[in-house]
């Protein structure tokens, strides 16, 4: 078994651990990061989801790391790729259109990204990346975290890594439960928490959102194109299946018809309909990552979507905290699901023309590094999350439950976001909760365990629950949280402190703060956007 030591081992690869080894590595310590699939960057890459943000992004509500992601997303396009002058000369270029972001892009695009803004890290010898290697074994002396053993997926050996901070920036948490960490998953109850929207009785640890195993789609508009995949397994049941939802929903999971995620109401979808509507009824158009009419006559690419979507949303099982058999069987599910939206779209879709399919769709694995064009992870929204010194509940960052008051105000804010509470449904029949939420702050408190003095949570596994773990899962706050996470290793490394220290001591709290700031990180909106969306909320209820 091979062993070394760091000062700040990273356990996962996704959007926060790969913004916390960038703030680490930058203040000079050195870090060790370790990601199960081949690619760093989680969400915005294996994963294959591009960015959901807030209407400010623009001009406020990231970190200056996470702005210098999304500039250099668009000047990678601009160098490399043969755009039209127009694209090219559009500061705001969004690469696919889609409608979900202002920033709709490959996944090996974000890769290319992150990796460059990782480079010096590398080559200087701060930074060493470890792939394709998942923790196994955690070795603890009372709150304190002394190693990691990771096993080496490709040649199943084994590495042990010795660090004085730890962050578990994981999708679902993994450290927390090796670690023996004291966590909660699922949903919490009312009587709990609080919150309006949790749910009345005991609580619900199985309870957790649905994962969906993405896809980039691409179309081949000439006549005659066929490009139609073998039926997947399970293809029948998928076709038969109505989620029992409450409350219920429309019809077969694999068709044209769903529920509106803020109404409830029963909506109908379409493949190619009109943006121009607004109503986001087009799924082409949702999730576009490649735009044709940016690029130059010579060198048109067929459009390309990415299919996250309700159809292919997997509620039939949760995967934390269940034997390894279970958890295959739901994962192998939740890839036959995806393919079989695949098939359905490309042979019994109806359409607007009366005919049924669109045998011109077809699979990119070359878009996602895999050879049947899914992504190379599952999209994960809901993991485990630290028992935390602070908790993070609807009253603070929920519309409704402020009462039309804007999102509490922290005092040891460590960075803000802004998203509505959206929560897909789940995987013991609840239908989306989707409600209106306030621009919000991070408490620095939401990211320290009860117990544990040197690990920190680097992404949705913050001192959330599974209401507000709604709106602090999505691209830029896991950022921000990654971001935060690895500056506080670094100040306290720095400092010869715990994490617990930094919040309780005034001026330890002040100069942490000060660090953030010179850093880049904004830790209150400003006073114009909190105002503008008060201002549309109660436009918006009259």
């Amino acid at each position: 078994m091979h062993e070394l030591s760091t000062d700040i081992l990273i356990v996962g690869g996704g959007v926060g651990g790969c913004a916390a080894a960038m703030a680490a590595t930058d203040l000079g310590c050195s870090v060790v990061i370790t990601e199960p699939t081949a690619w760093l960057g989680g969400q915005l890459t294996s994963q294959a989801v591009p960015p959901d943000e807030h209407g400010w992004i623009e001009r406020a509500g990231c970190t200056r790391r996470y702005r210098r992601f999304r500039d250099s997303v668009r000047a990678y396009y601009k160098a490399h790729y043969p755009l039209t002058l127009q694209a090219i000369n559009d500061p705001h270029l969004n690469p696919g259109r889609g409608m979900v972001s202002n920033l709709c892009h490959e996944p090996r695009v974000a890769l290319a990204v992150i990796e460059q803004m990782l480079a010096f890290a590398g080559s200087s010898g701060r930074l060493l990346v470890l792939t394709r290697h998942e923790p196994v074994t955690a070795d603890t002396a009372g709150d304190h975290i002394r190693s990691v053993t990771l096993r080496n997926l490709d040649d199943d050996s084994d590495i042990t890594i010795k660090a004085d901070m730890v962050l578990d920036a994981t999708e679902l948490g993994d450290l927390l439960a090796l670690a023996g960490v004291e966590y909660v998953s699922g949903a919490e109850s009312q009587d709990d928490t609080g919150e309006p929207h949790a749910p009345t009785g005991p609580a619900q640890p199985d309870n957790v959102q649905a994962l969906t195993w993405c896809l980039p789609l691409a179309y081949d508009p000439q006549p005659g194109a066929q490009h139609v995949i073998g039926r997947p397994a399970g293809y029948e049941h998928w076709c038969d299946d109505v989620p029992q939802m409450t409350p219920p929903w429309t019809g077969p999971l694999l068709s044209w018809d769903a529920i509106h995620p803020v109404t409830l109401a029963a909506r109908r979808f379409e493949l190619l309909g009109d943006p121009a509507r607004g109503d986001f009824s087009s799924l082409w158009h949702y999730r576009r990552i490649v735009a044709a009419d940016h690029y130059l006559p010579t060198d048109r690419p067929h459009e390309v979507t990415l299919l996250n979507w309700p159809q292919n949303d997997y509620f039939a099982g949760n995967i934390i905290d269940k034997p390894a058999d279970f958890v295959r069987r739901y994962l192998r599910e939740a890839r036959q699901l995806s393919l079989s939206l695949v098939y359905w779209l490309q042979t019994e879709a109806p359409r607007p023309d009366g005919a049924t399919g669109y045998p011109g769709l077809y699979l990119c694995p070359q878009l996602v590094g895999t050879t049947d064009g899914l992504a190379q992870a599952p999209y994960i929204r809901e993991s485990r999350r630290i028992k935390a010194v602070f908790r993070i509940t609807e009253n603070h960052v929920g519309a409704e439950a402020r009462q039309g008051a804007p999102a509490e105000t922290f005092l040891d804010s460590v960075g803000i976001g802004y998203y509505r509470i959206d929560l897909h449904p789940s995987t013991q029949g609840d239908n989306y909760i989707d409600i209106a939420s306030s621009p919000f702050q991070i408490p620095l408190g939401s990211l320290l365990p009860v117990r544990m003095s040197n690990l920190l949570p680097a992404c949705k596994n913050i001192g959330v629950t599974h209401i507000t773990n709604g709106c602090y899962r999505l691209h830029p706050v896991e950022w921000n949280i990654g971001e935060s996470a690895g500056l506080l290793a670094a100040f306290c490394l720095a400092e010869r402190a715990v994490p617990h220290q930094v919040r309780v001591d005034a001026r330890c709290l002040q100069s942490f703060q000060d660090l953030l700031r010179r850093q880049g990180i904004e830790l209150q909106w400003p006073e114009s956007i909190v105002s503008e969306h008060q201002q549309a909320s109660i436009a918006a209820n009259r």
